[in-house]
């Protein structure tokens, strides 16, 4: 069976809730590889909230519905102050990426807490901005970067990342609505290990199977590479994916 957008791999899922330094509880969602210990975990950024960015924007969900099956990966999703999904809405309001400090050392100390291995902060369009602004934590592995837009997050930001030396790897897709590759390559240049990826055909929102695929390859790459490259086809149980986001 061929894997599709809404085809959901078996994996232990648990809704779990985040307490942020500032007092807030955020929802959440934390998938496992079933009957097996994880070799890697993601910690999901997720973008804009203000334009509908949230846990459940589809590349996260889509790998939290195949990472663990496929790569062995624990995928934690949370929804950032002030955000609604399927899956709750999480106390507070936007902060503009500033108070959602708090979120992602929450989320950064969840995975401390539980025991998770090997934390990598995955960081789209806006959630990009926050793993860059607040992500360089000593718990964290490093950095996966999809579609940064670099709006907010400067060169101070990327310098402290530099000095911490842990991997970054930015996808930047061809024709982004904000940051290009060639741009990107000039604008990462602070963060000195930074591996900007320009990512042919691809736009900012990743939409179509081809451009996921891609997305969650170079991210397996990278935090399990024994697992690389990702089967396409899935012989075993699974489910379908039919519910709304909202």
């Amino acid at each position: 069976m061929e894997i599709r957008a809404t085809t959901v791999l078996p994996a232990v899922r648990r809704p779990i809730t985040l307490h942020t330094a500032d007092g807030l509880e955020l929802v959440g969602e934390l998938a496992l590889p079933e009957g097996r210990e994880p070799k890697a975990t993601l910690v999901c950024l997720h973008p804009l909230p203000t334009a509908e960015g949230m846990m459940d924007s589809h590349v996260l969900r889509k790998a939290s519905f195949r990472l663990p099956a496929l790569a062995d990966i624990a995928v934690l999703r949370f929804n950032t102050r002030g955000t609604s999904s399927r899956h709750g809405t999480s106390q507070g309001e936007f902060g503009g990426g500033e108070t959602e400090k708090h979120d992602v050392l929450a989320a950064i100390e969840f995975t401390e807490f539980e025991g998770l291995p090997e934390p990598w902060l995955v960081g789209w369009s806006f959630g990009t901005e926050l793993a860059l602004k607040w992500g360089a934590d000593p718990q964290v592995r490093g950095a996966l970067l999809l579609s940064p837009p670099l709006h907010s997050a400067d060169e101070s930001d990327m310098a402290a990342w530099a000095e911490t030396g842990k991997p970054v790897v930015a996808l930047v897709p061809e024709h982004d609505d904000y940051l290009r590759p060639d741009e990107a390559r000039e604008r990462f240049r602070p963060l000195t290990q930074c591996e900007v990826i320009g990512v042919e055909g691809a736009k900012h929102l990743w939409v179509g199977e081809p451009y996921v695929r891609r997305v969650l390859d170079e991210i397996v790459k990278r935090v399990n590479p024994e697992a690389y490259p990702l089967p396409i086809e899935w012989d075993g149980p699974y489910e379908r994916d039919t519910q709304t986001l909202r």
